[in-house]
């Protein structure tokens, strides 16, 4: 995972919404939920291509992981958690669980291919 602090998050989110992550998913009972569809994921359904940290530039407290995700069934999107002292203990876990042979290599839009 890199340390990003020369970006906001919504500059990579944009990025990669352009190269297909479209969909965007909530944390909610224990699951990763696709907004759109409404499928529940769980860690060993998602797969990690890319993560970026964010530290708050003006606040050290306002610190988030940007994750860019695709499901065992081809979805793919981001989903942004907070992470520190705010972050949601239950979705952090759930986060933990997720199998590190998910997690890509790759941690850079520009080696995405």
């Amino acid at each position: 995972m890199k340390n990003e602090t020369s970006k906001h998050e919504t500059d990579y989110i944009k990025k990669y919404q352009g190269e297909g992550y479209t969909t965007n998913y909530l944390f909610q009972n224990n699951a990763l939920i696709d907004t759109e569809t409404k499928i529940a994921y769980q860690p060993n359904e998602i797969f990690i291509v890319a993560h970026h940290r964010y530290e708050g530039m003006s606040d050290p407290d306002d610190m988030s992981i940007l994750y860019v995700i695709e499901t065992g069934d081809q979805r793919k999107g981001t989903h942004l958690i907070g992470y520190g002292p705010t972050a949601d203990l239950e979705e952090a876990e759930f986060f933990k669980d997720i199998p590190k042979a998910n997690y890509s290599k790759n941690a850079d839009i520009n080696e995405l291919t």
